[in-house]
């Protein structure tokens, strides 16, 4: 396949595995390529693009087809903070070591 897009190879390589485990899953479900499309209201060489993980399909196709095996929670849940483990690691490194109480607090606070 060639590649009209310039693309992190990690990148390439997770949307190759992305159409092969879309085109297994549909062969898995005995679902032919012409209802594949139809169900995901896209064209039977969108689905050819998608189960290849061309690149210069749209998310959007990616999405609807995930949609046909009802697996659309798991895109939605792809970038979600609970899974962001160096995200929630480069805000832990930010946190403060002492938190203080500000001076006019420090006044009304019991002894």
């Amino acid at each position: 396949m060639k590649n009209s897009v310039n693309l992190p190879v990690p990148a390439i390589r997770a949307l190759r595995k992305l159409g092969k485990d879309i085109s297994s899953a549909r062969r898995r479900r005995r679902i032919p390529v012409q209802l594949m499309a139809e169900r995901a209201n896209v064209s039977r060489a969108t689905i050819g693009k998608i189960e290849k993980g061309d690149p210069t399909t749209s998310m959007g196709a990616y999405a609807a087809t995930l949609f046909v095996f009802g697996t659309t929670e798991r895109l939605s849940d792809l970038m979600d903070g609970a899974y962001d483990l160096t995200g929630r690691q480069l805000m832990d490194e930010q946190l403060p070591l002492r938190i203080r109480l500000p001076n006019s607090k420090k006044q009304d606070a019991p002894q």
